[in-house]
């Protein structure tokens, strides 16, 4: 491991097949305490492009060879697609590398609690691009929920982008997003039911597809969840195809017993409704915006590698850590369980298996 304070990185990326994801190659440019040396792209094209974007003085087709040969201590697992996160996070990890992974991080809980145990087991810390919850204005918010601004939290309300990927691929994509920032202010539900929708009727085996990328098996163009939080709200999340906004429905309104705080989906508009919420048409209440400088969401992948830096040498969890992605991943599954069931799903999950597989199995 490098000295304490100075870092070697690299990047794994693959042009085609996920790319490198939402830019989890670039922030480290903007770091003076990574020393950026390589990346790795099966794709001639898309690996020249990545060196130049990022000044890596070595390029790699196969990031097996970049680990072996590079001598890296961080990595940044870039792909958008999820069929191949196992195995690079992995493969990183008993390489001895740090990672910093795009979401979701895995297709099933059981690929996800692999990765928790290998990095436990070699005393490695997995960050995940859960970029909001590095924001400095969402840890404004967190600091005001419990400072109660709006009283006792009461209720969440979150939607996707509810656009043609509504339904499983928008809880799958964005929902993470969304079910990582509750765990981020109320910690882990306790329990959730759910119903999943496709074509106006309960999902049958033959509903179950792929999405337009691999992350994983999905279903529904309806899906509505509700969450039970040990000691905290009960939240809701909602996402339909194709409704009007062109995706602006994406964020979160948390309401209290004074009043209510809104985020978007990328937390750079945050306002509060402080009156009392329950009967808004008797005069004067408005929303107001949250004051000073909000960070765009891309700044989240600068944000995360400094906390990983910290976390490293303070030897804690990332806030957006691979536990907290696997806890977000199980509020999604949890979401098939219930509607399969018929019951209300208990945290956390007993069976890790893909709950649409056994769905297709059984059926």
């Amino acid at each position: 491991m490098a000295e304490k304070g100075r870092y070697r990185a690299g990047a794994i990326g693959r042009t085609g097949q996920g790319n490198f994801g939402h830019g989890l190659h670039l922030p480290y440019r903007e770091i003076d305490q990574i020393d950026f040396i390589a990346v790795s792209d099966p794709d001639e094209a898309g690996r020249k492009k990545a060196a130049e974007e990022t000044g890596a003085t070595q390029t790699y087709a196969d990031f097996r060879d970049m680990l072996e040969h590079a001598d890296l201590d961080i990595v940044s697992v870039c792909p958008r697609w999820v069929d191949c996160h196992e195995e690079m996070i992995l493969t990183c990890l008993e390489a001895g590398c740090h990672v910093y992974a795009e979401k979701p991080i895995a297709m099933t809980l059981e690929e996800g609690d692999r990765i928790v145990a290998a990095a436990d087991q070699a005393g490695l810390k997995v960050a995940v691009a859960h970029q909001g919850v590095y924001l400095p204005q969402v840890h404004e918010v967190k600091r005001l929920l419990e400072a109660g601004k709006i009283g006792k939290v009461l209720s969440v309300y979150a939607c996707g982008k509810q656009d043609h990927r509504g339904g499983g691929e928008d809880m799958m994509v964005l929902g993470t997003h969304q079910f990582n920032m509750m765990q981020f202010f109320f910690g882990k539900p306790a329990w959730m039911t759910a119903c999943v929708q496709a074509h106006g009727h309960g999902i049958t085996p033959a509903d179950v597809r792929e999405a337009n990328e691999p992350i994983g098996w999905i279903a529904g163009d309806d899906i509505a969840c509700m969450y039970g939080f040990e000691n905290g709200p009960t939240a809701y999340f909602v996402s339909r195809a194709d409704q009007p906004g062109k995706g602006r429905s994406y964020g979160m309104e948390i309401v209290g017993e004074k009043g209510k705080i809104a985020l978007d989906g990328g937390a750079r508009h945050i306002a509060f409704f402080d009156q009392d919420v329950w009967a808004p048409w008797e005069g004067g209440h408005s929303w107001t915006s949250m004051d000073g400088e909000k960070l765009a969401l891309s700044e989240g992948n600068r944000l995360a590698i400094l906390d990983l830096i910290d976390a490293i040498e303070a030897d804690r969890d990332p806030i957006a850590s691979a536990r907290l992605a696997v806890g977000a991943l199980e509020m999604i599954h949890g979401a098939y369980w219930a509607q399969v069931t018929g019951e209300r799903v208990l945290f956390p999950l007993a069976d890790r298996t893909h709950p649409l597989e056994r769905f297709c199995q059984d059926r």
